[in-house]
């Protein structure tokens, strides 16, 4: 049974259909850049791992088609990479945490000022779990006694929302920091001691443990992850290489 609400609410629309609006609006709010399924700091740090191997290749190609020395370069590039990394992960955290409050903020409203509704919002949820009758009502009624607890289900059960999950922004600065910071000091040490092939060796190698450690954490195939990581890296440097050559 769907039932029906004022249009200042729900505007114009059933319960079920303002449902499904809320859950898209909760899914926005909270979006990852880094992906909802890793805690943020791990994920931010495997990214930038990543990224920071791919960049190190590129310029690698790039100074070594054109046969300039790379180790100040690299340096150079590191630290500024660094700091864009880390900045750009905390403002993105900020950003999302801003999108959350605001959804917060939003939905203790319409639980102040459009109880009506909620309720049957509570009891369209329910339903849908399975109750009925008297314990339906029971239910609802407890959970409409406590505006605490009445905005931790919406949140949760309405928007979709784990609260529990997010991190702080400066955690998944962090994470991204250190990812860029691992991956950059290996990179310069493996070019000081081997020129040619040292930054494709360690950075590969940073390619596919970061994609095996995200591949592991997110239950996907471990194989696949490594494999299309490595072959899209190898296939961006090798054409920036050749690229090179061709025009050099």
């Amino acid at each position: 049974m769907t039932h029906q609400a004022p249009p200042e609410h729900f505007k114009g629309k059933n319960v079920a259909e303002h449902l499904r609006d809320a859950r898209k609006k909760g899914a926005v709010a909270t979006a990852e850049v880094h992906g909802t399924e890793l805690p943020g700091h791990f994920s931010a740090a495997a990214d930038s791992a990543k990224e920071t191997a791919l960049a190190f290749l590129i310029l690698w190609a790039i100074g070594t088609t054109l046969g300039y020395p790379l180790l100040i370069p690299f340096i150079a590039f590191g630290f500024g990479w660094f700091l864009w990394k880390t900045g750009r992960s905390a403002l993105l955290g900020w950003g999302r945490l801003e999108r959350l409050h605001r959804v917060i903020e939003e939905e203790r409203w319409e639980i102040e000022h459009h109880r009506d509704q909620e309720k049957q919002e509570l009891r369209e949820m329910y339903e849908a779990k399975g109750f009925s009758g008297k314990l339906l009502d029971e239910v609802v009624d407890v959970l409409m006694a406590d505006d605490n607890r009445l905005l931790r289900v919406m949140l949760e059960e309405e928007l979709g929302l784990s609260l529990e999950v997010y991190e702080h922004p400066l955690k998944q600065a962090l994470g991204a920091a250190l990812g860029v910071l691992i991956t950059a000091t290996a990179a310069l040490c493996a070019y000081y001691f081997w020129p040619y092939f040292g930054i494709p060796l360690i950075c590969l190698l940073v390619v596919i443990i970061a994609s095996k450690m995200t591949a592991k954490y997110e239950k996907r195939r471990l194989l696949n992850s490594v494999i299309w990581n490595f072959a899209l890296t190898l296939f961006v440097t090798a054409s920036v290489y050749f690229l090179g050559k061709l025009i050099g």
